[in-house]
């Protein structure tokens, strides 16, 4: 018989299999409190939301990491913080994810243990494949397209995308100036899920934005899978 950590493990990396459209966004979306963000993001089909701020005071980023893990609890989401495996943990979240330049995998997943999930971003070919041998969960692809959340990070187009397709053994998100006008080529490319900040963050009815963005998603894979 399983006990209740192996059970919450499992069900992560189950609600993780089955994600398509991850939202990153920080602790004051522009526009409307993060509570009407995170709702309307969710309810519109969202699998997975990322705290990911490094502008914020720490009582902000504690208050905003409550709102995102009952929000999640109740849309049946993951809830992932980035870059700080100590504010993961303080918050419950489902998991934590780091950059290149960050901590390396290997210590995150000593200072998380197993039942968190790690995800690390990647932006070649070479990376994408060490990521792969590493213990992260799930990888980022990108930037497809450059991107003013990611300055100076130059993009690499859809030949990294069609790299991950053809070698991944985990699953991947696409990433970098995504929207449902660009997204298509992602998929075509063959990529199953996607990470979005402006595309939902930044529109007038973000339940509208990720609905579209699910059901291009789910689109995708479908025509994959002919």
């Amino acid at each position: 018989m399983s006990g209740p950590n192996e059970q919450l493990r499992n069900r992560r990396r189950a609600r993780l299999a089955r994600a398509r459209v991850y939202l990153a966004t920080d602790a004051k979306p522009p526009g409307r409190t993060l509570e009407e963000l995170l709702t309307a993001a969710l309810e519109g089909g969202v699998d997975i939301v990322q705290l990911r701020d490094r502008a914020a005071a720490e009582p902000e980023l504690h208050a905003a990491g409550e709102l995102f893990r009952t929000l999640s609890d109740r849309h049946d989401a993951l809830f992932v913080v980035n870059d700080r495996p100590d504010l993961a943990l303080a918050c419950g979240a489902d998991g934590v994810h780091v950059g290149q330049a960050d901590q390396a995998v290997a210590e995150v997943r000593a200072e998380v243990g197993d039942d968190v999930l790690i995800g690390l971003s990647t932006h070649s070919a070479e990376q994408f494949d060490a990521g792969l041998d590493s213990s992260a969960d799930y990888l980022s692809a990108g930037p497809v397209h450059a991107t003013p959340t990611k300055p100076g990070r130059p993009a690499v187009g859809l030949g990294l995308i069609r790299h991950a397709a053809a070698v991944a053994s985990k699953p991947w998100f696409a990433i970098g100036g995504l929207d449902r006008a660009s997204a298509g080529a992602v998929f075509a490319a063959g990529a199953e899920r996607i990470v979005v900040v402006r595309a939902i963050r930044d529109v007038d009815d973000p339940r509208a934005a990720a609905a579209g963005l699910r059901a291009l998603a789910e689109e995708g894979v479908a025509v994959g899978a002919e």
